[in-house]
């Protein structure tokens, strides 16, 4: 018998893919998956890709959670909080959503809303510190997409002193499966191909997030939707405090990371190389004009921006390898 998992939210796209991944894990037994409107149907209704799975979507409460040795929560934000709540505190627990991540209730209620829950350990294991931190915590609040993606980017140089920390700019394009499965007609295939179009511009939730994880004191982020399923790319720009290059301070810093990949002198990140794993492509340069350091990163939004973190930061927390279960791969065409 393996080690018991449920996941709380499985019929979205995120939970499809902890479904799909916890399916190849070689130690985790899939003991539940639930669903809202789902609940009572095959788990292959929703996700035909798992076909062989033989499952049902179980309601989404405690009791049906309660069983498992370790439970995703893959709920929209601000859904996570009361059911982690009521589960035992035998029972581990990654939440996926935003609940638990921000320390500053300040600024959930600037940009959430409602009840502060309360922060958890950070589930970025790449942050100084964090692995340790992870495996000795009971629960774990995984990192949002554009936090996971801007935080690689930036946190090292950010740490090493090679950047300010003020004067931050972002620009992020996602494919759209970041925003969820509800249908909302300016997700529909008609609109989205061909075109690219900002959104939350200003005021997007990721933003005290990536601040808390990185240090940056200032930051202007713009998020682009793209037409394409999954994957980020992110653009982030700094000021230099002086003549340290960028990717020797990436390149110490992810030394004995296995998901963070600085690409050699020249080639640049592309999402589709992400596609299916759980690994973040780097590359840095400094711009000839502006002086200013630019970092690139690409991962899939499905992968290291969620399932996949949450797989790695399970891992972490069941004393098993970070690696298990996951690629660092990604798959083409």
């Amino acid at each position: 018998m393996g080690i018991r998992v449920a996941v709380a939210g499985a019929s979205g796209y995120a939970g499809g893919e902890l479904l799909r991944l916890i399916a190849g894990h070689p130690e985790f037994d899939l003991v539940a998956a639930t669903a809202h409107s789902q609940a009572g149907q095959p788990v292959t209704a929703v996700h035909p890709q798992l076909a062989g799975l033989d499952l049902v979507f179980g309601a989404t409460d405690p009791a049906t959670l309660a069983d498992a040795d370790l439970v995703f929560l893959a709920l929209p934000h601000g859904q996570s909080a009361t059911l982690a709540a009521a589960l035992p505190e035998t029972v581990r627990v990654v939440d996926l959503g935003a609940d638990h991540r921000l320390h500053d209730a300040d600024a959930w209620a600037r940009y959430y809303g409602g009840p502060h829950a309360g922060a958890w350990t950070y589930g970025l294991p790449e942050l100084p510190g964090q692995r340790a931190a992870i495996a000795a915590a009971t629960r774990v609040a995984s990192t949002g997409c554009y936090a996971v993606a801007t935080t690689l980017a930036l946190a090292p140089l950010i740490a090493a002193g090679a950047v300010f920390p003020a004067d931050v700019v972002v620009v992020a394009a996602s494919g759209t499966s970041g925003a969820g499965r509800a249908a909302k007609a300016h997700l529909l295939g008609s609109e989205v191909m061909g075109d690219l179009s900002p959104y939350k511009v200003g005021a997007h939730q990721h933003v005290p997030e990536i601040k808390q994880a990185t240090g940056a004191t200032s930051l202007s982020f713009t998020p682009v939707l793209a037409p394409m399923p999954r994957g980020i790319l992110a653009t982030v720009t700094a000021v230099p405090t002086g003549d340290a290059d960028p990717r020797d301070v990436l390149a110490q810093a992810y030394a004995d990371a296995p998901f963070v990949h600085l690409l050699p002198e020249g080639a640049w990140p592309h999402t589709a190389a992400t596609a299916g794993a759980n690994s973040c492509h780097l590359q840095a340069a400094v711009d000839v004009d502006a002086g200013r350091v630019i970092v690139v990163s690409a991962i899939d939004n499905l992968g290291k921006g969620a399932a996949g973190q949450a797989v790695q930061n399970a891992n972490l927390m069941l004393g098993l390898p970070e690696t298990t279960g996951l690629s660092v791969y990604g798959v083409a065409p």
